[in-house]
């Protein structure tokens, strides 16, 4: 099946097929895994011109086409660059578009690396480092300077959730020449296509919900036809390539992305609607929940949800968070999220300069994995009775 006739097929299709061709690799159904460092030529002319499709590791194999090839189908992009974490997908291109005496907006609820990155590095690099109201919209328009290179969003945010309007902050950038930036890791490109919205570059930490099993680190970077010679110049410039075997694993989680994704969606949506009605919480941060403050955007632009959500206990400090946590079997602690497995953690939001943090009390961030609901469910109600308890 060609790309073209790809196109219109429906999405778990596509994941199926993107990226692949057994009839290049003697009929076998997946690619191969090509480690490579040195490539030959077969003579000097060839050699002094690089007149061949590879020329070394760190431009590409045929692994890493294969996955870069299933992202820009999916994506809708120009081009995807292939990196080694999910933070290696933000600081690249931020690297690539910025310079000494730039100036670049960040959204307030940004994923803390890139926070943390941006008033380090950036910072130490001369850019003008500005955060904003992830509500702000199209009043961004206000903040942008004639030296305002970049604009870096996050829909929904880190931890809140908060949604922004994608399409509104591209035309206010772009009207002023500032790359748009989207980290979409939480949609994925099935539940939402940044460049369709006026995006000019997707970021993805493929960790998650391509590689889907908690065992990859990988990240995804891709850009539309404006944007993607920088970005692929600076990516070579870096030498910044990522593992074969993992580039491999995440073209394998990609094939049964679809499928998980549904899961975890109805999983993590009975879930968010059942802890609306419990004993113990104060709020749910979920977008897809009509009295999600950015419901209305979620439903104007998403076709989807994921499985990644919050609550917020009702009071309660450190020891209410401490004791809900130490009470689930299931859920594990631990950070990241896209596997298979449910997890918990207790949301840092010190780092806000800007949007407001809720106060009723701890916010939890759950992930929702594949197993049942009725266990998810008894497993979050005695952590709910912890918490109130040691609240008392």
């Amino acid at each position: 099946m060609n790309r073209d006739s790809r196109k219109h097929k429906g999405i778990n299709t596509r994941l199926a097929h993107s990226g692949h061709d057994p009839h290049g690799y003697f009929g076998f159904v997946n690619p191969p895994v090509v480690h490579a460092s040195t490539v030959l030529f077969p003579n000097a002319a060839t050699m002094e011109s690089r007149n061949q499709k590879y020329v070394y590791g760190t431009r590409g194999t045929p692994t890493s086409d294969a996955l870069a090839e299933a992202i820009d189908e999916l994506e809708g992009s120009a081009g995807t660059i292939i990196v080694p974490s999910g933070l290696a997908a933000v600081t690249i291109p931020l690297l690539a578009f910025l310079s000494a005496r730039d100036h670049i907006l960040i959204v307030d609820s940004v994923y803390h690396p890139t926070r943390h990155f941006a008033d380090t590095m950036l910072k130490r690099l001369g850019v003008e480092v500005e955060y904003y109201d992830p509500h702000a919209g199209a009043e961004i328009a206000a903040l942008i300077k004639e030296n305002t290179r970049v604009v870096f969003t996050e829909s929904p945010g880190s931890n809140t959730f908060e949604m922004q309007d994608i399409p509104a902050i591209a035309r206010a950038a772009k009207a002023r020449g500032a790359v748009v930036m989207m980290d979409n890791t939480w949609a994925t490109p099935i539940h939402f296509r940044p460049l369709e919205h006026g995006v000019d570059i997707s970021i993805h930490a493929a960790t998650k919900y391509p590689a889907g099993h908690s065992d990859v680190l990988l990240g995804t970077v891709s850009a539309n036809e404006a944007a993607w010679g920088q970005l692929h110049e600076t990516h070579i410039a870096m030498g910044c390539c990522a593992a074969p075997d993992d580039v491999y694993q995440v073209l394998r989680g990609l094939r049964t992305m679809g499928v998980r994704l549904d899961r975890h969606e109805a999983n993590a949506l009975e879930l968010a609607r059942w802890l609306e009605g419990q004993p113990g919480v104060a709020r749910v941060l979920h977008p897809a929940l009509p009295g999600f403050p950015g419901h209305n955007l979620w439903k104007r632009d998403f076709s989807g949800a994921s499985g990644i959500f919050s609550i917020v206990l009702d009071g309660g400090g450190r020891e209410a968070a401490h004791a809900f946590l130490d009470a689930l079997e299931i859920f594990g602690l631990g950070y990241s999220w896209g596997g298979y497995e449910s997890l918990a953690v207790h949301v840092f939001l010190g780092d806000r300069t800007i949007a407001p943090v809720p106060q009723e009390g701890p916010v939890m961030r759950l992930q929702i994995g594949l197993e049942d609901v009725a266990d998810l469910k008894a497993d979050l109600d005695e952590a709910l009775k912890a918490a109130r308890a040691a609240s008392s």
